[in-house]
């Protein structure tokens, strides 16, 4: 039967929201059962713990609990850990998250997400004087293809081998359905507020990534669904470029089906 374990995005994770999944009594925010790893960047699962940052016990700045402990494990860096220790039989990525810029700090790295600036822990001292690596810079691509290898080699020596890998390709969308159910183009898109995203720089950035990575890993599944790559503005959580129409998930969920990826085989 199945462990599902997700390193990747919402686009991932709603496939079980949005298919009827059953929400965890003990974790609303999550379809049940998963382990989800999410806001955080290929360089930051493998940088040191930030020095003398211990999370709040309360999400602070209105953050869920899910993504507070998204943010919690991307500063203390306890995700690979997990990974690890979850023994998944299914190891899904995708690599939508990968569009926030890192921060440099105290000789480690994290991820600059709409979390860490709404949580207040970037002002905390242990955050202070951190510098920003641009997502779309040579350094920050050199970086995150070290820590691509540096996965590569974790899930061969790991009980992660035994896991049946796929990659969740996808892209943003250029296009979006609006209300009134017409299509109209995406324009205005930010990773965080007031800072404008090239749409384009970005995709092209995917997918590098996902060419690199095919090659430095062992085999792999891959599900995509090109032709379907509408965004939504009826969208549960919102319009953004990879908030899509119903039909993209539709899509997904019908080749993780074929791999066996049924809900019914999945357990805890």
């Amino acid at each position: 039967m199945s462990r599902i374990a997700i390193v990747g995005s919402c686009i991932t994770r709603d496939l079980w929201r949005f298919r009827g999944r059953s929400i965890a009594k003990t974790s609303p925010d999550l379809p049940l059962p998963m382990l989800y790893v999410s806001r955080t960047s290929l360089p930051s699962l493998f940088a040191t713990p930030v020095a003398g940052f211990r999370p709040a016990a309360r999400p602070p700045g209105g953050l869920r609990p899910q993504p507070h402990r998204a943010l919690a494990a991307d500063l203390r860096k306890t995700a690979l850990a997990e990974l690890v220790a979850f023994r998944p039989t299914h190891l899904i990525f995708d690599f939508i998250d990968e569009r926030f810029d890192l921060l440099s700090v105290a000789g480690t790295l994290v991820t600059d997400s709409w979390e860490l600036e709404t949580s207040g822990y970037r002002a905390r001292p242990a955050l202070r004087g951190a510098r920003s690596i641009p997502r779309l810079s040579a350094a920050c691509e050199r970086l995150w293809l070290e820590a691509a290898g540096e996965l590569a080699a974790l899930i061969r020596a790991t009980p992660l081998a035994e896991a049946r890998l796929i990659l969740h390709s996808a892209r943003w969308a250029g296009r979006r359905r609006t209300t009134s159910g017409r299509e109209a183009p995406v324009t205005g898109v930010e990773i965080l507020p007031g800072r404008a995203a090239d749409l384009g720089r970005h995709n092209d950035l995917l997918a590098r990534y996902e060419a690199a990575f095919t090659e430095l890993m062992p085999a792999m599944d891959r599900v995509e669904a090109p032709g379907l790559r509408l965004a939504d503005d009826a969208h549960e959580w919102g319009g953004s470029p990879f908030h899509y129409v119903p039909d993209y998930y539709a899509e997904i969920w019908r080749q993780l089906d074929q791999l066996g990826l049924r809900p019914e085989a999945v357990v805890a």
